[in-house]
């Protein structure tokens, strides 16, 4: 059996800022223990050492990178990055990790895991597959004009920690995998890896995979309760749909859909700006699971949902910043997306009269 990742996937810009700052964090206190100073593990990454503490502040792909590539330079631990993997727990993924605690069945475990995993800043594709009584994790890193082997060789050998550690969290800490195989060449002393890795570890291998029994797979989770499940489970939807509206293709067309909700604009032009053809566009769409017409819609209704119940505006002074070509128009649209008129969502929630 199989579990697929979900197919569609927002195309995060390299440079986009929009995850939060723990796993630098993490490379920062563990290189601190190391006796590296804060200022050589942030060198090139424009954070400051109190900016790691700030729930606010929010990352990219490209500093994660940067903070592994300086990891890779200035540990003197052979086996750093799979030591740092072993420090994420439940905990360091917020609402995606409290999803995966409070899952009822191991196998929706996995499934969610993947689904939810773009949450996770993540810089590898990960994959579940179950068969013939052994259960494996399929390691894949993403491509980047910045991961070169060494750097390839650091995330598979974090994920594999991570991987051993969340399994911890959620089964108990005599989980042990089968083995561990990856697609780099052996480290410098091979003959350690049963003590590093707590497993058998194949080199040069086709794929970066970390294999188990599938019987852990038929435990009963210790903290799942269904009611908890479904409700954290609600949260990271939106979280992921907050991450489809703001990033990747889609996030740069709602800022220049956003700059002028009052006079829509085209397809065409929204292409042009982005200087990619109206065909490249629609596929990149595709490909994150959304559409220009979608956008547009969502957009609109959450710019028009804040202006009836966050101010005083006129149903017509709304419709017209929004571009309807009448109060009409936008009144149809709204109970569209509220299943309420623009006055009695206003008095619903404000209790405002207007």
């Amino acid at each position: 059996m199989a579990l697929q990742t979900q197919k569609a996937r927002t195309e995060v810009r390299p440079n986009e800022k929009i995850y939060p700052v723990v796993k630098i964090a993490l490379v920062v206190d563990a290189l601190k223990a190391e006796g590296v100073s804060p200022r050589d593990s942030l060198a090139g990454i424009a954070l400051s050492e109190a900016q790691l503490r700030s729930p606010a502040v929010r990352v990219s792909t490209d500093q994660v990178i940067q903070s592994y590539s300086n990891a890779i330079r200035i540990s003197r631990n052979p086996h750093f990055a799979f030591d740092l993997g072993l420090k994420f727990h439940v905990s360091t993924y917020g609402m995606y990790g409290f999803a995966i605690l409070s899952s009822t069945d191991f196998r929706q475990t996995m499934a969610l895991a993947m689904k939810y995993h773009q949450l996770a800043a993540p810089l590898v594709d990960i994959q579940f597959t179950e068969q013939a009584g052994v259960a494996a994790w399929t390691m894949l890193p993403k491509s980047h004009s910045g991961i070169d082997a060494a750097l390839h060789q650091f995330i598979v050998e974090l994920q594999a920690g991570v991987h051993l550690s969340l399994h911890r969290d959620v089964m108990g800490p005599s989980f042990r995998p089968q083995e561990i195989r990856f697609s780099h060449p052996g480290p410098r002393d091979e003959s350690k890896d049963l003590e590093v890795f707590g497993c058998p570890v194949r080199y040069r291998d086709a794929e970066d995979k970390l294999l188990f029994d599938a019987t852990w797979l038929n435990g009963s989770p210790t903290f799942g309760n269904e009611v908890t499940h479904t409700e954290i489970v609600g949260l990271c939807d939106n979280l992921l749909n907050e991450l489809k509206l703001s990033a990747g293709w889609a996030g740069q067309i709602r800022e220049i859909v956003l700059a002028r909700l009052d006079q829509p604009a085209s397809f065409e032009f929204v292409a042009s700006k982005l200087k990619t053809s109206t065909r490249t566009l629609r596929r990149k769409l595709e490909l994150e699971g959304t559409s220009f017409r979608e956008l547009v819609d969502e957009l609109r209704a959450q710019v028009a949902i804040r202006y009836v119940r966050d101010t005083d505006l006129t149903v017509e002074d709304v419709a017209s910043r929004l571009g309807f070509r009448d109060a009409a128009a936008f009144r149809h649209a709204f109970r569209r997306w509220t299943n309420s008129s623009p006055q009695g969502f206003r008095r619903a929630k404000t209790g405002r009269r207007r």
